[in-house]
């Protein structure tokens, strides 16, 4: 015993000379593992529940009390913590999720960009990027499935899947109830309650949450806060079993998030059209310009000690309303098999106003709305053939619709100049699926896939320029003075057919151990530009992308599930890339929008993670990601300068050299089953270009590392407990985000500084 003991504790210190594992990518980190080893996770990413260490795919896996017990509560908290992963948002859009994977993603704030990464909520697509950064509350757990997931989960699935399961109705009277109190005034209270209405045949479920908190940003023109958070979100759940085959699951969810408005943080150099000089005075501020932090030419921007920014210009408001429903059915043991169906609808409004100079001068502000809705249906079924045989099939069929404008002023250019962009876009997509696995011999499995889609979309915009002297505010906001000729009016319908198909190979070397490699072709959608500036923006489509994954990984567990290596390794060949393109003509005053297909890029890394239990009580766990995304081939026409660049061998965005982390849990158990938890997390993220397609130095984030950690106190069966929680703890101060539009301004965000505060939480 004695023996084995040593060579777990050389396995432990070897992990923490190595390098890194997602701080919250495993449950076990506010909670020890068993006796027994590393606990399991059941995940559903092959739309069945499986051991994740069974599954073939580079997964990882955030449980419910890990969420809880950092104090989680949207998705985009889980930044840095899972390898190749990034989740973001544009500094003047925050509602709108920016999720890229291995590389793949969307940076473009509006709708008609479409996503490479599917949020997916209890089996439910999300299909528009605005509000996909979710609010989590009662949360089961969260699985991100890295590289291409077509075969099963649909289109717009190139870059991987976010998939979020609710803590589902048991049929068991329960509940509980928590809250959190923080600096920045944060408040949080959560909780749900189930009572069965009809002892194991029906039972209800509600839960809820209210957050909220001061902004951590402050106006130079008034002096107050700006960014503050009040968000209120309940759900309900009614359970319907008439027999031991027969599940019916209808659910329902409000979220009424009423947020301060958008912050944009002037990063301007002296001859750009927004630049403010720091120190003077506009309008009346109570404080002076701050410095941009984008001040030296030709250097990446920095984070200043304090935070900054400025709104003289419109309503500090930023409301967002969404209606979620699901209807799940759940048939088992027929003819055909396992039965599921799955039915979704969505709608949502965004309203928002912009300070878009981030300054106390008027120079430029925006008034947004867009309401948008989805419905979605899957109908499958699972079935076995035998002992060596079995699959997954099905249908699905989603429809979605959006109307967005955006009444722009641009008084920097011209005192009263104004644009106003209308966006009217509706899709459709039919698919057909069927995903296939095939015992081969003892241990050796075949899988296979194939997905045909159908999608189509009508689409289109409108652009007036005028004169105004109309306020955001007022009733008129959408009149103009004066009209200029040249209005554009543009858009389409298009339709494109695809087929996708994954096909796989995996083996188990002994228990615990799976060695497994696959090839995977998925594709993301065409569309037409909506933001436009220009006709030539909006008239022609832009076509789909086509992604080709190839992975080999192995998950293997030691010393009786006491050390745990799970390695994948990819390759990506990417064609039809689709690259968001914003762009600003000071000749002209027109900021251009449109989608390139960049000709080729590739895409090869790596994601190692670890996890060990050296002694009883103590787990250790690392991650190591290595990416490396370059274009292979792109010719890039630059309208402003109306010249060609080469960019073969350029760098990605959003796509980080190097991710790691490190942490350690350490379990303390008491006489009478209570216990206390103590967790520290380290993480850290190389630099990255965001969105500039040249990797300009002001498009550059930093290298950011990031130190969390908590201590929490259980009650006997974890019935009640009482915590400490901090992020960032050593509070270092980072950019986030960082547009650079040269002769504009670099359009900056800031990342969170540290947080810290107390929570409490009570089971019955």
């Amino acid at each position: 015993m004695k023996k084995h003991t040593n060579v777990r504790w050389l396995a432990g210190l070897s992990l923490l000379a190595m390098g890194a594992t997602p701080a919250l990518a495993q449950e076990a980190a506010p909670q020890a593992a068993d006796a027994g080893g590393i606990q399991e996770i059941v995940v559903t990413a092959q739309k069945k529940a499986e051991n994740i260490q069974t599954v073939p795919i580079s997964i990882a896996a955030v449980g419910g009390e890990t969420l809880a017990a950092y104090n989680v509560t949207t998705l985009q908290a889980l930044q840095g913590s899972v390898p190749n992963v990034q989740i973001d948002n544009f500094a003047n859009t925050p509602n709108n999720a920016v999720f890229t994977i291995r590389g793949i993603g969307v940076i473009e704030p509006d709708p008609y960009a479409g996503n490479t990464v599917s949020i997916v909520v209890d089996g439910v697509p999300q299909f528009f990027s605005m509000g996909a950064l979710l609010d989590t509350y009662d949360t089961g757990r969260i699985e991100i499935l890295r590289g291409p997931q077509g075969t099963l989960f649909g289109a717009n699935t190139t870059g991987g899947v976010v998939n979020v399961i609710t803590n589902q109705p048991t049929g068991e009277f329960g509940g509980n109830i928590r809250a959190t109190y923080g600096n920045w005034n944060r408040f949080d209270v959560s909780g749900s309650i189930e009572a069965p209405l009809m002892k194991d045949v029906v039972s209800l479920k509600v839960s809820g949450i209210h957050t909220e908190r001061k902004g951590w940003v402050t106006n130079v023109w008034n002096g107050e806060d700006m960014g503050r958070k009040n968000v209120n979100a309940v759900r309900g759940q009614l359970m319907i079993t008439p027999n031991a085959d027969l599940k019916i699951t209808l659910q329902g969810e409000y979220v009424a998030a009423r947020n301060g408005a958008p912050i944009v943080v002037n990063g301007g150099l002296p001859g750009e059209a927004n630049y403010v000089p720091a120190g003077t005075f506009w309008n009346g501020s109570v404080l002076p310009q701050y410095v941009s932090p984008c001040a030296v030419p030709n250097e990446p921007c920095k984070a200043p000690d304090k935070y900054y920014s400025g709104n003289n210009e419109v309503p500090d408001k930023s409301d967002m309303t969404t209606r979620f429903f699901v209807g799940t059915i759940q048939y088992n043991n027929t003819a055909i098999g396992d039965i599921t169906s799955i039915t979704g609808y969505k709608n949502f409004t965004l309203f928002e106003f912009t300070d878009q100079d981030g300054t106390a001068k008027t120079n430029n502000a925006t008034r947004r709305r867009t309401h948008g809705w989805q419905f979605s249906q899957e109908l499958r079924t699972a079935f076995n053939v035998g002992e060596s045989f079995n699959a997954v099939a099905g249908v699905f069929f989603l429809k979605t619709d959006y109307n967005h404008y955006q009444m722009y002023h641009l008084d920097f250019a011209l005192p009263g100049l104004i644009q106003y962009n209308v966006q009217d876009q509706s899709t459709k997509s039919f698919s057909a699926f069927v995903q296939t696995y095939t015992k081969l011999a003892e241990g050796l499995k075949f899988s296979a896939g194939l997905r045909y889609t159908h999608d189509s979309i009508d689409a289109r915009s409108t652009l007036d320029t005028g004169l105004g002297s109309k306020a955001l505010t007022s009733a008129d906001w959408d009149k103009f003075d004066v009209t200029f000729p040249g209005s554009l009016d543009v858009g389409g319908k298009k339709s494109w057919n695809n087929v996708g198909w994954k096909v796989g190979l995996d083996y188990e070397m002994g228990r615990n151990q799976l060695l497994y490699a696959s090839w995977a072709r998925g594709f993301k959608s065409g569309g037409f530009t909506g933001r436009i500036g220009v006709a030539a923006d909006g008239d022609t489509p832009y076509n789909p992308e086509k992604v080709d994954t190839f992975e080999v990984g192995l998950k293997a567990d030691f010393f009786d599930r006491h050390l745990r290596t799970n390695l994948a390794a990819f390759y990506t060949n990417y064609r039809d890339m689709q690259v968001a393109q914003i762009y600003y003509d000071a000749d002209t005053q027109v900021q251009g929008n449109r989608i390139l297909n960049a000709a080729k890029s590739r895409i090869k890394g790596f994601e190692l993670e670890v996890q060990a239990i050296p002694v009883e009580g103590l787990t250790l766990r690392g991650s190591l990601a290595y990416l490396d995304a370059k274009y292979k081939d792109f010719l890039y026409f630059d309208p402003v300068s109306a010249t060609n660049t080469q960019l073969k061998g350029f760098d990605l965005q959003n796509a980080p050299r190097w991710a790691g982390t490190l942490g350690a849990n350490y379990t303390y158990r008491m006489n009478g089953g209570a216990r206390l938890v103590a967790d520290v997390s380290w993480m850290y993220t190389a630099k990255k270009y965001y969105t500039s397609i040249i990797d300009s130095p002001r498009s550059t984030v930093q290298p950011t590392y990031l130190v969390d950690g908590l201590l929490t106190f259980y009650g006997p069966d974890d019935r009640y407990s009482i915590g400490l929680w901090g992020k960032n703890l050593f509070d270092k101060r980072y950019i986030s985000t960082v547009y650079d539009s040269p002769g504009y301004m670099g359009l900056v965000g800031y990342a969170p500084p540290r947080q810290f505060g107390v929570s409490a939480g009570y089971k019955f």
